[in-house]
């Protein structure tokens, strides 16, 4: 098969994958505003796609940290290892929406590209210190979002305890909708730009381009592809995040809202990858521990935690498997 065919097939797989991401995660951007019927669920879907659209378009920062920062060099790799780790990643995905459990696609990217990676060419191709960074960066960002979103809240209970209980509702679905918005925007600023940086990384290795720079086109396919997964919507997740952690008020939702935009394009700013479905669902956490620490369902929580945990290794061995059928499938052709 020509290397041509196999950066195409690369291509269309990521697309996938950032169409799948856009579905999967549409509850980050929608399940709060939902929740407290802050907006008309049909409505908060197609603002998100557009505002998905947007935000993917404004930088390539975090798309250069996942084509440069997972393995050593370029040319240590090649399509196939590119399609394995998007196929694991892929999987994990649909297995986890099935079931309405929220889980990173970025823990899926990331797991399904080192498990490629280590089956074919061994552990010395990957960047040991860019995956530490990686891995960094999605481990804290849901913590801090846990601690800012108690401080958040904490400083909302403080500015409204004058006002009566209606006012305040009323007031908060009104910025609710100008915080899911933030939320979209961010969520598109930097979840699109992983499906980029791995297409640029084939591109790269396949000798398309001579550096590490997202091409427009690659940005309008990616973007476009997120958009239109996001207004397909993930009820299933939806409803996990939106109502199954914490019952929410419309002042809940427009604090969690507003923190999650703050730490993922904090994220994006710093080029570091991020995962939204951690964030938003520490926020929610957050956010309900302060208003009462039993109101949050943890039992719910420590299912989605354990979620977390298993994505990297559980898509690193999926990223392997993929690679193993693919290489024996060509053999016997």
């Amino acid at each position: 098969m020509p290397d041509t065919y196999l950066i195409a097939l690369v291509i269309i797989l990521a697309l996938c994958f950032d169409f799948i991401n856009g579905f999967h995660d549409t509850a980050n951007a929608i399940a709060t505003c939902v929740s407290t019927r802050a907006i008309r669920p049909g409505i908060a879907i197609m603002g998100t796609a557009v505002l998905n659209f947007v935000g993917a378009m404004i930088s390539t920062g975090v798309a250069k940290t996942i084509g440069g920062d997972i393995v050593a060099s370029a040319s240590m790799i090649n399509e196939l290892i590119i399609i394995s780790g998007l196929c694991g990643a892929i999987v994990w995905n649909l297995l986890t929406w099935y079931i309405g459990m929220p889980s990173s696609s970025s823990h899926a990217l990331i797991g399904g590209m080192i498990g490629a990676v280590v089956f074919s060419v061994g552990i010395a191709a990957l960047n040991g210190f860019g995956i530490l960074k990686i891995i960094l960066s999605l481990i804290v960002s849901p913590i801090a979002a846990i601690a800012i979103g108690y401080a958040t809240m904490t400083i909302l209970f403080h500015l409204c305890k004058k006002f009566k209980p209606t006012d305040i509702n009323v007031t908060a679905n009104k910025l609710q909708v100008i915080s899911a918005a933030l939320m979209a925007f961010s969520h598109g600023s930097n979840d699109a730009q992983k499906s980029m940086g791995i297409i640029t990384l084939a591109l790269l290795s396949g000798g398309c381009i001579d550096t590490l720079e997202v091409p427009t086109i690659v940005k309008l396919l990616c973007a476009a592809a997120m958009a239109l997964g996001t207004s397909f919507g993930g009820w299933k997740i939806i409803r996990t995040v939106g109502g199954k952690i914490f019952k929410m008020q419309p002042i809940h939702g427009f604090a969690a809202d507003l923190n999650s935009a703050i730490v993922i394009f904090s994220a994006t700013l710093l080029h570091l990858p991020v995962s939204t479905t951690h964030v938003v669902s520490g926020s929610i956490m957050g956010v309900g521990a302060a208003q009462r620490v039993k109101a949050v369902h943890w039992g719910v929580a420590r299912q989605m935690v354990s979620a977390w945990v298993l994505t990297i290794p559980c898509t690193a061995v999926m990223g392997a498997a993929a690679y193993f059928i693919i290489t024996t499938i060509m053999a016997a052709i």
